[in-house]
């Protein structure tokens, strides 16, 4: 466009010229070796343009003619470099779709027709078509040259830390994403397979520093960075608990700089602080927590923030929280807790109940059935409540790739994911130590499971129940008869007993009710006994 404009001027302006001259004639005579030529203006500007043109022209057609064997292969060899482009694509493509014949094939023809040399990609092309032939050896070596290569640097490195993955070999590929993170720190990939590495190492420093400040990220990448900042920080927290218990609460502040609302550094901080003997610091940080998160690990430590405290005193902690977070599950169950150590029966039974009915789970029954167990000993009721914390889902805990552990932790132990724990209730919980390899033995173990055994509720019969006094053990005996065609429905008596009255309030009546004297009588004042 800008040459058409610059013609197009050009023109304007040797017509104007012209038109110019014309607007004023005049002759022109010249004089060469004795011989005199008249003529006007206009003719003498017309010979001197149409001079420059001849020359213009008869310079181009020499200089065509003198370049045309340089053109012509300059031609040809475009020609080639195209073909040989088209064939690296169209083998690129066939090695992503997994077509080992024709990426081989393309790669044959890449080569006659392209340089190695001058095009690196060809080298990728190979090492993907040894990969899906199965020639990893091969497909290694031209990963290690193109490691090798400043073009292809970041690229080769690529591809030897995928392969040390596949092959288990964590030492080499963390040396790998190492040696690319210092390279070229852009690269997501590389950073953040060095930062999960330097993580669970526990060399936190270095994975910090690794991180940077991303200050130059986008908006969604500076709050993951910010977030992961401070899983970092909360991490060599509480590493540092024990031996620096000062840095410790630093570093735990700063990680709530970033996420006000992250438990795991709260938790750190309070502690420091408790180790400092500032109970009035690490309750201002619980409450502000529990204000926002209502965590259980939070009731926990705030309850027994100190190791001297009587019962009592825990007790009035609870009901503290309870104050601050009314009708929530994990204060009702706090208080609770506090009530039966402080042998406050009623109001353990009364909240614990409260506690299972806004959130039924296994520890809330489990707390029934030790209430039971220390106010009245009815072993009947205690395992109604047992039985009910069997069919409740269980406890939330900290949660990461199907494994459970007592504590929150930075890293996934089985596939060492930075920021993989979640509060939440879990799947399944492993014993003991983690391995690697882990996540297949868990998806073993569930692939293994007996199927789900359906229970029949049998055909109701009238049962006349036998009694045997001997001197040996009571045996009781059913004998089954025949249902009856009318059937008589006893009315309830409209007074209740007082054993009537400490049945469980809800989740129907105890699957065995027990027997609290020896002399087989019923609760109603009948003797015998009744199975079914």
């Amino acid at each position: 466009m800008i040459r058409i404009l610059g013609f197009v001027l050009f023109v304007l302006a040797l017509a104007a010229g012209f038109a110019w001259l014309a607007d004023r004639p005049g002759e022109l005579s010249v004089i060469w070796q004795g011989q005199r030529a008249d003529m006007s203006l206009m003719v003498a500007a017309t010979l001197v343009v149409s001079l420059i043109a001849a020359v213009m022209f008869s310079w181009w057609l020499v200089r065509v003619i003198w370049t045309s064997p340089h053109s012509i292969q300059r031609y040809f060899r475009a020609r080639k470099r195209d073909r040989g482009y088209q064939a690296l694509s169209t083998g690129l493509i066939a090695a992503g779709a997994g077509d080992a014949v024709g990426a081989r094939k393309m790669l044959t023809r890449t080569k006659g027709l392209l340089s190695a040399d001058q095009e690196p990609l060809i080298h990728l092309l190979e090492a993907q078509a040894a990969m899906i032939e199965g020639r990893y050896d091969d497909a290694r070596k031209k990963f290690e040259l193109m490691a090798d290569d400043p073009e292809t640097r970041e690229l080769g490195l690529r591809g030897l830390y995928l392969e040390a993955r596949r092959l288990g070999a964590n030492e080499a590929a963390r040396q790998y994403a190492e040696r690319a993170a210092e390279k070229a720190p852009q690269l997501a990939w590389a950073t953040e397979a060095a930062l999960e590495y330097r993580s669970q190492a526990g060399d936190w420093d270095e994975a910090l520093k690794l991180l940077g400040d991303g200050r130059t990220a986008s908006p969604e990448e500076k709050k993951a960075h910010a977030r992961r900042k401070a899983v970092l920080l909360a991490a060599r927290a509480a590493a540092k608990l024990d031996a620096d218990p000062k840095g410790a609460r630093e570093d735990a502040h700063q990680a709530l700089k970033l996420d006000e609302n992250f438990v795991p550094a709260g938790l750190v901080e309070a502690r420091a602080y408790l180790r400092e003997d500032n109970l009035r610091k690490a309750a201002s940080i619980l409450e502000k927590l529990w204000k926002a998160t209502a965590h259980g690990d939070v009731a926990r430590l705030y309850v027994r923030a100190r190791s001297g405290d009587s019962a009592t005193d825990r007790l009035k902690r609870a009901e503290k929280l309870e104050a601050l977070r009314p009708n929530n599950a994990e204060a009702l169950y706090a208080v609770a807790e506090a009530a039966l150590e402080a042998r406050d029966f009623p109001r353990a039974r009364a909240k614990a109940e409260a506690a299972a009915r806004l959130s039924p789970r296994e520890s809330a029954f489990l707390l029934l059935a030790d209430i039971e167990d220390a106010e009245t000993g009815d072993q009947g009721r205690i395992r109604h409540w047992m039985n009910q914390a069997l069919k409740a889902p269980r406890d939330p805990a900290w949660t990461a790739d199907g494994v459970t552990a007592p504590e929150w932790r930075a890293v996934s132990p089985v596939t060492g994911r930075l920021d993989a724990f979640e509060w939440r209730t879990p799947v399944s919980t492993l014993e003991g130590p983690v391995e690697e390899g882990s996540a297949d033995a868990v998806d073993e173990a569930i692939r293994t499971l007996p199927p789900l055994a359906i229970a029949v509720k049998p055909v109701p019969r009238a049962e006349t129940a036998v009694v045997v006094e001997t001197e040996k053990p009571v045996v009781v005996a059913a004998v089954p008869e025949p249902v009856q065609a009318t059937a008589t429905v006893q009315e309830k008596p409209k007074t209740e007993t007082a054993a009537q009255e400490t049945e469980p309030p809800f989740y129907g009546l105890p699957d065995d009710p027990g027997v609290k004297d020896g002399t087989g009588a019923k609760r109603d004042g009948t003797s015998g006994f009744r199975l079914f």
